[in-house]
This record gives structure tokens, sequence and C-alpha cells, in this order.
């Protein structure tokens, strides 16, 4: 049942990729006249906030099959804090459902682990902190004071 879902989740994300692309091109043809380009896009404005909205909902759904509920909250803690790193991780949980990586439900301790491998993985110069002391007039080598 799981699958079958997932593949209508899938194609109607195709066929929003597909939408979006010919909608784009087709879009700024009638939107050069004048006059009627800020009419049009505040229509395709609100267009654009219905399929976002569609689109988190589906996310949304999508993670509450695929998380337990204490991992569900602990990721929701997480977005509260640091909401990139929450989008970063809910991503990888959906494309790693979507290739058929994820099996069962993830427990909160499975999305330590991912999160744990997460921060490994970009922990290259994001951590870091570099300080750089600019040199004055006082800091020379050469002071008069040793003479």
């Amino acid at each position: 049942m799981e699958d079958d879902e997932l593949q209508a989740i899938r194609a109607a994300r195709m066929a929003e990729l597909r939408g979006s692309a010919s909608g784009g091109a087709s879009s700024g043809g009638p939107s050069a006249p004048s006059g009627l380009g800020g009419n049009a896009g505040a229509a395709g404005g609100k267009g654009q906030e219905d399929q976002a909205a569609q689109q988190e909902e589906m996310k949304r759904q999508m993670l509450s099959r695929i998380l337990d509920t204490d991992a569900r909250e602990r990721l929701s803690r997480i977005g509260l804090v640091k909401p990139q790193k929450a989008r970063q991780i809910t991503d990888l949980l959906i494309r790693m459902a979507q290739q058929g990586q994820i099996r069962g439900r993830i427990t909160e301790d499975q999305l330590i682990g991912l999160l744990d491998q997460v921060d490994q993985a970009s922990s290259g110069d994001a951590g870091k902190i570099t300080f750089t002391r600019k040199k004055t007039v006082q800091d020379d080598d050469d002071s008069d004071f040793d003479l």
C-alpha cells in the first residue's frame, strides 16, 4: 500500500515539474504586454503558493509515515533552532524513502545517528572559526621599549 502511495506522489511530482517547466516558458509571453502583467503575476503567485503548500503537505505526510513520533518531535525541535538543518534532513529522508533505502519507521536513535552522519560529512569548513588579528603599530616586533 505504501508503494502505491509513493508511486502516486512520484507521479504527481513529475507532473508538477513538467507543468512548471512548460508553465514557466508560457507565462513569460503573456506577462510581457503592459497592463495585464501585474494581475497575471498575482494570479501566478497564488498558484505558486498553493503548489508550495501542497508540496509541504505531501512532505509532512511522507515524514509522518517515515518517522516515529519521537523522531518527528526531535526533527521539529531541530527545525525551531536550525531550520536549514531540518530542511536538509527532511529532504534527505524523503529522498531515501523514494529510493527505497528506508524499510520501516525511523526511530529517534536512528535519526540521531543520521544527524551525526550529516554533521560529520558537512564539518569540513562549516564549523571552523578562524580569528585573524590585525597588526597595529603597537604590535610591531621592533618595539622601542627593548633598548
